[in-house]
């Protein structure tokens, strides 16, 4: 990422799914993400990215068809 950014909802989910997400910060980082309303997390709270220079964060998701249910 070179910038802080909103990822939307995705489209063309399957239920069932699974959806692997590698964000990657730039050389500078500090940089966040904001997720759609479709991403659901435990607790209900989107994760926070590790925003050191070229880190990089994976996020696993699980799909209903509708929303993606996912860990980081």
């Amino acid at each position: 990422m070179s910038d802080n950014r909103t990822l939307g909802a995705p489209s063309n989910q399957v239920a069932g799914g699974t959806y692997i997400l590698i964000v990657t910060q730039d050389s500078v980082g500090s940089h966040t993400l904001t997720f759609n309303s479709v991403y659901k997390f435990p607790g209900g709270a989107d994760p926070t990215l590790t925003t050191d220079a070229g880190a990089k964060d994976v996020f696993a998701f699980v799909s209903d068809g509708t929303n993606l249910y996912g860990n980081a």
